[in-house]
């Protein structure tokens, strides 16, 4: 089984004639992901190897049926972007631009507070269950159909634990990338309830980093309502306060967000925690072996 994702997906992929959404949606339509049409104003009628193209998403959820976005629109006017998926009554939005600003983010959470659809991003990789289709930039070629959900704010994170999982014959059944911008769509409680109602998922990896609370309100949310392994590491140790490591919400700031009170948090949790990530898919192997 899987999260949010399947073969029944049908992507769109919002500026598919930039260089960088062209070639994400080639990759997603090789996967396997069912692409049936581009957005990019003022290209309507024209044709992306095989996939109509239109000027606006109603005009393309309307052709085509889709229920999902792929975003590669840049930063500037991403947020627009997003808002119109939503508006246009998409499901499943995974905004992968890096740069919004965080004043157009804040918009945009308060326009689809009475949508229904989901976002995931911006900032992110994307989504993938393994054998049926993906939504992004995470390499296809080293997941494996299993049962181990992922959820990361990294993305070359998670292309790691995904890796150490696949060689260890544990697949997985969905890898969710939230991004690391401090305004996000989907945070790590709404993926960790959404695996915990899927009888498939018999284990969890969350990967966080220095900045913010949602991986201690993550950890608090597994204390009281998920009793399934989980393990779990937090990212920038190093990292001196005040200054940002990596994603623009990787910052300690007034003593808070720090790995150690993270990483405290998720031991009290009954999170199995590890020190490097090169431990993530053994940590998860004995888990499970009890």
């Amino acid at each position: 089984m899987a999260i949010w994702l399947n073969n029944d997906t049908r992507l769109l992929v919002q500026g598919i004639t930039g260089k960088e959404g062209g070639f994400h949606a080639i990759g997603c339509k090789e996967y396997g992901t069912q692409v049936v049409a581009g957005v990019t104003p003022g290209k309507g009628g024209q044709d992306f190897e095989g996939i109509p193209v239109f000027d606006s998403v109603h005009d393309a959820r309307a052709k085509t049926e889709a229920n999902a976005t792929m975003i590669f629109v840049p930063p500037p006017f991403a947020a627009d972007a997003i808002m119109e998926a939503a508006d246009a009554g998409i499901e499943l939005i995974v905004a992968i631009t890096e740069g919004i600003p965080v004043r157009d983010m804040i918009k945009v959470k308060a326009f689809m507070e009475d949508k229904d659809c989901r976002l995931i991003g911006p900032n992110c990789p994307g989504l993938i269950t393994p054998g049926q289709a993906k939504i992004g930039i995470m390499p296809g070629h080293i997941h494996k159909p299993g049962r181990i959900g992922v959820i990361s704010r990294s993305g070359t994170l998670t292309y790691e634990a995904v890796w150490q999982l696949s060689n260890l014959d544990l697949g997985q059944s969905t890898c969710v990338g939230i991004g690391g911008d401090p305004v996000n769509g989907t945070s790590f409680i709404d993926v960790l309830s959404a695996f915990a109602e899927d009888d498939d998922t018999d284990g969890v990896i969350v990967i966080g980093e220095i900045g913010g609370s949602a991986e201690e309100d993550a950890a608090a949310w597994v204390k009281e309502n998920y009793d399934r392994p989980v393990v779990g590491f937090i990212a920038g140790r190093t990292a001196p306060p005040g200054r940002r490591m990596g994603h623009a919400g990787a910052i300690v700031s007034g003593g808070k967000g720090t790995a150690e009170a993270k990483m405290e948090a998720m031991r009290d949790a009954g999170i199995r925690v590890v020190e490097s990530p090169a431990e993530l898919g053994s940590t998860m192997a004995a888990a499970l072996a009890g």
